[in-house]
């Protein structure tokens, strides 16, 4: 025996012990920068690459085939757009920026890179997907794409290695910025100092903290969810077969977005932090596909596309939110919530002292993976026309 777990069950169990503890993780404060993906992803690696877990195994498809639609529906039935549009217009705006910047990169940076990379149409589409809404993104993306988990793997090595250094950088602005007079001459645009330290009503139910939840709510979650994907999976036959993956992806989030806005739906807590939850097994398998001594020197090509990709859709961004006078907090996290997810954007608010924005940043974040599921498939298939394959 080459691992020295092979069963369906116990390569379960490793999944799931792995999971629960990069959630007991978070509470130390360097994994909490990690977040708990980067963490599942991280052990399953190592786990994989020391022979503890086999590279490939016929559980890891089942794992794939169910836990990417549920995460996506649960996920998604957190939006409510009545109010989102009562939110300040400029947070949306600055996100609205940073995916417009990421879609014109990837579009431009894409025609010169897909052409040098083994299905380099796709993995521009889940580089679009991990920018607007994060790792969440990038998987629905990859599996809407029907991307072999070569692929998926390549391209999540590429975006941790290019993603945390730029992590690193925005955890450390908003305290460089405060203390720069340089910086603050050239963008004088700031919230005072009262606003942001704000009364956030929703921090003690904000994604990830401890919040009043129901075995009713998980039920509820779950069933929602299996139903979403039933029937976007049946309506999405009707479509080509070579775009019946991208059409379930794009009908899951549509589905679960317009039953998100009904009454009943919005009753059911904690449907993000349960989607989380299950996509992190999905993410594990990932990780168990990562042969270090193979993607070394695979995933160079990529990684300078993600590389590409990441600075000048940050460049872009800071430009047009400069050009239109956007508060920098506000430039901040909703850089963040794009290239990374509300979580981890809420978390730079929170260490910022910016109490207001703490909620905003999470609300941020689900827009912005809205938003990633449609554009990351549309880039791709955008791509793919123009270079021809």
């Amino acid at each position: 025996m080459d691992t020295f777990f092979s069963s369906s069950g116990s390569l379960l169990a490793i999944m799931a012990i792995t999971v629960a503890l990069s959630f007991y993780l978070q509470r130390f404060k360097g994994f909490k920068l990690l977040g708990p993906a980067l963490i599942v992803i991280l052990i399953s690696i190592v786990l994989a690459n020391f022979k503890i877990v086999p590279f490939q195994a016929e559980v890891y498809g089942v794992v794939a085939e169910y836990a990417i639609p549920l995460s996506i529906s649960m996920m998604l039935l957190s939006v409510d757009l009545k109010l989102m549009l009562q939110l300040s217009k400029k947070p949306i705006f600055s996100l609205m920026l940073a995916v417009l910047s990421v879609g014109i990169v990837t579009v431009i940076s894409g025609i010169i890179f897909a052409p040098m990379i083994d299905e380099g149409w796709k993995i521009a589409g889940m580089f679009v997907g991990t920018y607007t809404g994060g790792s969440s993104n990038l998987t629905a993306i990859g599996y809407g794409l029907n991307a072999p988990p070569t692929t998926f793997a390549a391209a999540n090595a590429a975006d941790y290695v290019v993603g945390i250094p730029t992590l690193i950088m925005m955890f450390a602005f908003p305290t460089l910025a405060a203390k720069s007079k340089w910086f603050k001459k050239h963008w004088p645009y700031s919230i005072s100092e009262k606003e942001l330290d704000g009364n956030d009503k929703d921090a003690k139910d904000a994604f990830l903290e401890s919040k009043t939840w129901s075995i009713q709510d998980i039920a509820v979650s779950f069933a929602l969810a299996f139903i979403i994907a039933a029937i976007s999976t049946y309506l999405a036959g009707f479509a080509p077969e070579s775009f019946q993956s991208a059409a379930r992806i794009l009908l899951i989030t549509t589905i679960a977005i317009l039953s998100a806005q009904l009454s009943p739906v919005k009753k059911v807590k904690g449907n993000m932090d349960l989607g989380l939850f299950v996509a992190l097994f999905f993410l594990a398998t990932i990780g168990y596909m990562v042969n270090i001594k193979e993607f070394v020197g695979s995933t160079l090509v990529i990684a300078l596309f993600c590389f590409v990709v990441i600075i000048l859709t940050l460049i872009l961004h800071v430009f047009l939110c400069r050009l239109f006078k956007i508060e920098y907090q506000y430039v901040i996290i909703a850089i963040v919530a794009a290239i990374a997810d509300g979580t981890t954007s809420a978390l730079i608010a929170a260490s910022a002292k910016w109490k207001a924005l703490v909620s905003l940043a999470v609300v941020l974040g689900v827009l912005g993976m809205v938003f990633g599921n449609y554009l990351g498939i549309g880039v791709a298939y955008l791509i793919k026309f123009i270079i021809g394959v």
